[in-house]
């Protein structure tokens, strides 16, 4: 059998090769890593098999071969062949990539996704083997996955990158998981650094911080000043902590005017400042260093640093991020969830964890999938009631009063702010005029004074009935409402 091992970033090659060492792949008689660049604007980054140390990687390989290459000027993310396509495409990749009519076995990474699916759906009787690709292994499955994938998912192989923590992805298909712990990945991410040139930034002298870019305005996650905001505050943040020196690493997808705009920030807080640019891992870039604290918002590496590499971490702006992902689903959820609760809250892990029954950590990142994707996750409901029915209130920031409304559970205490959060969630929370209104009239101010006549109770909609009436629906009240209000009318001559 010739197993085919698809990566596409640098860091899964890293994780590939500790599951190969620790003996977490299955044997095969050939394994072949196949590179699926996953790079945004590949043209302005390196390719994988460029970068430090990828031939000490390599070599737990019997080949490589770049699908990226193949299928130029196309992006691997963009590959989705249609159905009637999937012989040919077949026949193409067993005679371009020299796999003759030999078993195949895949094992991929974001399943959900191209190209993993598109692999799977060309070798269509291909054994599935689903490898974790950092925090976001430990959320619930972002889609539904087609029956024919189900039937041939063998399990999940992930570095346990939070220890004891146990992984949501697929669990709905109760695949056979496998852990790979940290000593194997660290291991392998010293082989990286020992093959990649110094860094001039290790050469700084004093306390030093790593701060760690996100890319998050061009996601549409923050605005771009929000993002700019975002940073300056992590360098508040090392000044705070004494740093004498920071080292900015860009996001690779962010542009120069980021790192300029940072560089100004930091002169003014009395801050050295150097630009990491070189195209090496945070890990690889942490291990040369050695800083005395990592920086960032809600990154992996900051679970990296912290369990795999034992430096001190700090994250900044998780607070903002937890009221501005939508949809609720997003499945940057988690690793945000994990990142607030690790470093900000200071939550043990599992494996921390003295009650040996999974930590109140498992049980909080189990309730928030089972909000983020209830249908897919059924079996959480029980245990999700039963932990908001705790009302522990350091666990409010990470639910919304409306989501939890729809879904019938418990409501815990959660700040006024948060019930005009998901305005833009499509669960059935109310939006627009309708739900601004209802509040309005529920919660007067001296500058929103309840109205002189409000209506009979008899002819007020309680709010579960708004819920249920759809957006649509409640978009006709509002513009309904807005036509029987008397300024309307005066307005408009109707009175």
């Amino acid at each position: 059998m010739i197993q085919l091992v698809a990566a596409s970033t640098m860091f899964q090659v890293v994780s590939l090769a500790a599951m190969v060492d620790a003996g977490a792949l299955p044997d095969a008689d050939e394994r072949v890593l196949v590179l699926a660049n996953g790079a945004h604007q590949p043209e302005l980054s390196p390719r994988i098999q460029d970068m430090a140390g990828f031939g000490a990687l390599a070599a737990r390989f019997d080949r490589v071969l770049d699908l990226a290459e193949l299928l130029w000027p196309r992006r691997p993310a963009q590959f989705s062949p249609r159905r009637d396509e999937l012989p040919l495409w077949e026949r193409l990749l067993r005679s371009h990539w020299g796999l003759g009519t030999a078993p195949v076995q895949l094992v991929v990474e974001s399943i959900q996704v191209n190209p993993a699916v598109a692999l799977c759906r060309i070798f269509h009787d291909a054994p599935i083997l689903v490898h974790s690709d950092g925090l976001m292994s430990y959320g619930p499955t972002r889609n539904g996955l087609p029956q024919p994938l189900c039937q041939r998912l063998d399990g999940i192989v992930y570095v346990d990158l939070v220890p004891g923590l146990e992984p949501l992805l697929l669990r709905e298909h109760g695949p056979r998981r496998t852990a790979v712990g940290l000593a194997g990945l660290a291991a392998v991410f010293c082989e990286v650094a020992d093959a990649t040139p110094d860094l001039p930034a290790a050469a700084s002298q004093g306390p030093t911080a790593l701060v760690l870019g996100q890319y998050l305005a061009d996601l549409g996650i923050l605005t771009a000043e929000e993002e700019a905001g975002l940073h300056r505050d992590m360098l508040r943040a090392a000044r705070d902590r004494g740093v004498r020196t920071v080292v900015f690493k860009p996001h690779p997808s962010s542009g120069p005017p980021t790192a300029r705009r940072l560089a100004e920030d930091a002169a003014g807080l009395g801050l050295g400042f150097m630009v990491l640019d070189s195209p090496v891992l945070a890990e690889t870039a942490m291990a040369k260093m050695r800083p005395d604290v990592v920086i960032s918002c809600f990154s992996t590496a900051l679970a990296t640093a912290r369990y795999l590499l034992g430096i001190e971490c700090q994250a900044v702006g998780t607070e903002l991020l937890l009221e501005r992902l939508t949809p609720y689903e997003n499945s940057n959820r988690i690793p945000v969830t994990l990142i607030d609760a690790l470093l900000v809250r200071s939550m043990p892990t599992p494996a921390e964890d003295p009650d040996g029954t999974g930590g109140q950590l498992q049980r909080l990142v189990e309730a928030v999938a089972y909000c983020m994707q209830s249908r897919q996750l059924p079996g959480l409901r029980s245990a999700t009631t039963e932990f908001l029915r705790a009302g522990l209130p350091q666990q409010a920031r990470y639910f919304r009063r409306r989501r939890l409304s729809v879904l019938d559970l418990p409501l815990p205490d959660l700040p006024v702010s948060d019930q005009s959060r998901e305005a833009d969630e499509p669960d059935g929370a109310p939006t627009g005029d309708t739900a601004l209104s209802a509040s309005a009239q529920s919660h007067p101010t001296p500058s929103n004074p309840a109205p002189s006549n409000p209506a009979p109770a008899s002819h007020r909609l309680h709010p579960r009935a708004l819920l249920r009436m759809g957006r649509a629906g409640r978009r006709r009240l509002g513009r309904l409402a807005t036509r029987l209000r008397p300024e309307h009318r005066h307005a408009n001559g109707t009175e």
